[in-house]
């Protein structure tokens, strides 16, 4: 086998150009699934590792008011391994340089020693003391957005009273490491932030002195959660529970998994792209020098070589195109997942990064890629391999010519000779030409689907934060008020409109089947907040049932006239069967609306509010702000505006990160079909072209001949890669559908648009380097080569 292997030797040599090509597509695939899967992996230990080392709870509860003496009883619940009460409220902040209203969590820590769950990671100063009341330690996103350091000042609302508190620490803990306020979307630092209190001087200012109205849980090893949660509900249900959620349910722990899951997802989708191209491209490439190989192959079975041996020769050949593949693959993943990992730990404020890639990710992508390039030459290798002797050391039949309807008809009569001859030579091979095209398409597909993302989130803007909310901001209260609330309200400065809402925690349940989530009292035609559907229809609320979004309904399997039983899980906690009378499309959560004068007969209260969606004359806004400062019943004010700036950049940190990558894997894989096809068409087509040359064509006609096919096929696969990405589209956007937001299969024309000059340009530099070979050809050596 020694005069094979230096025959394969020479093999990858020449046509080391097409070796290059599939191996930067090859490694294009493999970098996409190590890099994804090689992220997952470091998310998934990090967050576990930091989880563990703060002792992050496992259940979670909130409640009105809850004496002490009952943590005791808590933790005698099977599975309970620690109890942490705590105190959680609202206040509002003033700090200086800074004029909009600031929404401060305030979250209890003992005076003494670290807490039992939930520990923070200092990043500067240190705890609260015992005996100073006012020190404060702030988390590390709100500190840097406001540039507050240890021995800063600002002024907190309290309970109605005005309080200076001193920053003593900046911390980091991993129950907030998503933290969003009250109705927001996406954090706002600049806005809202958790601030750390001593438990005593919560108690204090709350009159809260020995009770609680938080709770958090460690449970023992393999302990089901949702056992201890049933328990704790009965226990904690008098105190005005709302019933108690686990870590899985857990908003910033949400967030987190739902990161790691789209990275899973990403990394089953795309990967599969890129292998099957590269399936192709090594057929292509093995079948065109199994073709010129013949007698060579004739040689090699005279002097006794085997069939297997024959076939085992060319399928080291694709085996070690692969492998050179699957090294850069490797290389580019784990450079890749490295950076990935870094960008989402800055993200997420995560104080360690754990990232060691399992070998098995290396081993995944290896043996993917290379069950897909030997899947695609599969057929050439045994064409190769049963080639008898005889047949093998005779040239190939040359191809029938005959007149096609093309030649006869009065349109080929105006074509040119080069013209005719790239159209003979495309209608000859037309599986050939076909899966070319395929292959630019697919590269335009990549890039279209990568670019939809920003189409996407401009229509999920447009609709949840446009269409359906004309308020310039919403104001949350510290607990229900009357109706009456409403005026004050709008005589407040600048203040154009007013409108109610309330929500209310509801478990909703038909059947088997359930959901945990809220009720929305609103107006019958609110003008403010609108119940919107992303159709463009705006809803009226009936005097009463329900009106559930769709991705509610199906979640419940309900539609228009079933029955809901709704189970309130606050106040009175009614239980009623309510008819569900109409269905709207959102992007954005599971809502359910109700009239809110229904809400309050359900809730067996007087006309009650908690929110108050406000328009307002942006020339008072600082009167305004001022007003709100000043009120101890406010616990959030979302603005809009800055929503949606948050918003936006919040998916434009994460979603460009993604978009940059795929352009660059689009590029790598158009540049990669264009130049396996051009160049091996010159290999196969040089005797040809030489002889064109010396009858007199020129050089720009016969560049016109090899790469005016290659263009012919790129024009017919861009269209086709454009309806490919859509399809793409839907099912990443599918893949992506949650109980959180749904994203919208939104394409524009520019899009497509883009990724196709795009391609073309990656396809053009292919070209240049193919049409740089073909200005050298030696004419004298290839038509001394014999047929």
């Amino acid at each position: 086998m020694r005069a094979l292997n230096l025959k394969l030797l020479r093999n990858l040599w020449k046509l080391r150009g097409q070796v290059l090509a599939i191996a930067v597509v090859i490694a294009s695939g493999v970098a996409v699934l190590v890099m994804s899967l090689s992220a997952q992996q470091a998310l998934q230990d990090t967050a576990a590792a930091y989880y563990e080392r703060q002792r992050f709870a496992e259940v979670f509860s909130n409640v009105k008011r809850a004496p002490l003496r009952l943590v005791e009883r808590i933790s005698t619940i099977p599975g309970v391994r620690s109890v942490e009460a705590r105190i959680k409220q609202f206040a509002t902040l003033s700090i200086e340089g800074f004029e909009e209203p600031v929404i401060g969590h305030l979250v209890s820590i003992p005076e003494q020693g670290e807490p039992r769950l939930n520990r923070l990671v200092m990043r500067s100063g240190r705890l609260v003391a015992p005996g100073h009341p006012d020190e404060a330690v702030l988390s590390e996103p709100f500190a840097e957005a406001h540039d507050l350091q240890p021995g800063d000042q600002f002024q907190a609302l309290m309970n109605g009273n005005q309080r200076t508190l001193t920053v003593v620490g900046i911390a980091l803990s991993p129950e907030f490491i998503y933290a969003i306020g009250p109705g927001a979307l996406t954090p706002d630092d600049m806005r809202y932030g958790i601030i750390w209190l001593g438990q005593e001087a919560m108690a204090a200012a709350y009159d809260l002195d020995g009770a609680f109205n938080d709770l958090s849980l460690g449970l023992l090893h393999d302990t089901n959660p949702e056992q201890v949660i049933e328990r704790l509900d009965r226990l904690l249900e008098r105190y005005g529970s709302q019933g108690a959620i686990a870590r899985k349910d857990q908003i910033s722990n949400w967030f987190l998994m739902n990161e790691i899951e789209q990275l899973k997802n990403m990394s089953t989708i795309l990967p599969t792209i890129f292998l099957a191209v590269a399936a192709f491209l090594s057929n292509m490439v093995l079948s065109r020098l199994i073709a010129t190989d013949r007698s060579e192959i004739g040689l090699m079975k005279a002097f006794g070589y085997s069939n297997w041996q024959v076939g085992w020769h060319y399928t080291k050949l694709v085996m070690a195109m692969a492998s050179v593949g699957i090294l850069l693959g490797w290389l580019l993943g784990a450079w890749l997942g490295r950076v990935n990992t870094e960008l989402y730990a800055e993200f997420f404020r995560f104080p360690l990064l754990i990232f060691r890639p399992d070998a098995g990710v290396f081993a995944i992508g290896a043996i993917v890629s290379l069950i897909a390039a030997l899947a695609g030459s599969l057929g050439s290798v045994r064409h190769a391999a049963t080639l008898p002797p005889a047949e093998a050391m005779l040239p190939p039949a040359p191809p029938m010519f005959r007149k096609t309807a093309l030649s006869k008809s009065r349109a080929g009569h105006w074509l040119d000779q080069p013209t005719r001859i790239i159209l003979r030579q495309i209608f000859r091979s037309p599986i050939r030409a076909l899966l070319t095209s395929l292959g630019i398409a697919l590269s335009v597909a990549v890039m279209v689907m990568a670019l939809q993302w920003i189409d996407s989130i401009e229509k999920i803007v447009q609709v949840y934060f446009h269409d359906a909310q004309r308020q310039s901001m919403t104001v949350g209260l510290v607990e229900t008020q009357s109706d009456t609330v409403l005026n004050e309200f709008r005589r407040m400065p600048g203040v154009l409109a007013a409108e109610p809402m309330r929500a209310v925690s509801a478990d909703f349940l038909v059947g088997h089947r359930s959901h945990r989530g809220a009720i929305e009292g609103v107006l019958p035609n609110p003008h403010l907040q609108r119940v919107y559907d992303a159709g463009g229809e705006v809803l009226q609320v009936p005097p009463d049932g329900l009106i559930f979004s769709t991705r509610l309904a199906s979640k419940l399997g309900v539609g228009i006239g079933d029955t809901v039983r709704v189970e309130v899980l606050q106040d009175r906690r009614p239980k009623r069967e309510i008819p569900v009378v109409d269905l709207f499309e959102t992007y954005m959560g599971t809502p359910a609306y109700m009239h809110i004068q229904a809400l309050n007969r359900l809730m067996d209260q007087r006309p009650s509010l908690e929110a108050v969606n406000l328009l307002v004359d942006k020339h008072q806004l600082s009167s305004l702000y001022q007003r709100l400062k000043s009120l101890p019943k406010v616990s959030a004010v979302v603005l809009k505006d800055a929503a949606v700036k948050e918003f936006n950049d919040t998916m434009a940190e994460t979603i460009m990160i993604y978009i940059t990558f795929f352009a660059a894997f689009a590029c790598a894989l158009g540049f990669g079909v264009v130049y396996n096809s051009t160049r091996i068409a010159l290999s196969e087509r040089g005797r040809e072209l030489a002889t064109l040359r010396v009858l007199g064509f020129h050089r720009g006609e016969i560049s016109y001949i090899l790469l005016g096919e290659a263009a012919l096929l790129i024009l017919v696969g861009l269209p086709l890669g454009c309806f490919v990405g859509h399809g793409l589209g839907w099912v990443m956007t599918s893949a992506m559908d949650s109980e959180l937001y749904r994203i919208p299969l939104v394409i524009k024309a520019a899009t497509d648009a883009t990724a196709v000059l795009v391609t073309l340009g990656a396809t053009a530099i292919s070209a240049a380097v193919v049409r740089r070979r073909l200005d050298h050809l030696d004419l004298i050596a290839v038509l001394k080569t014999r047929e």
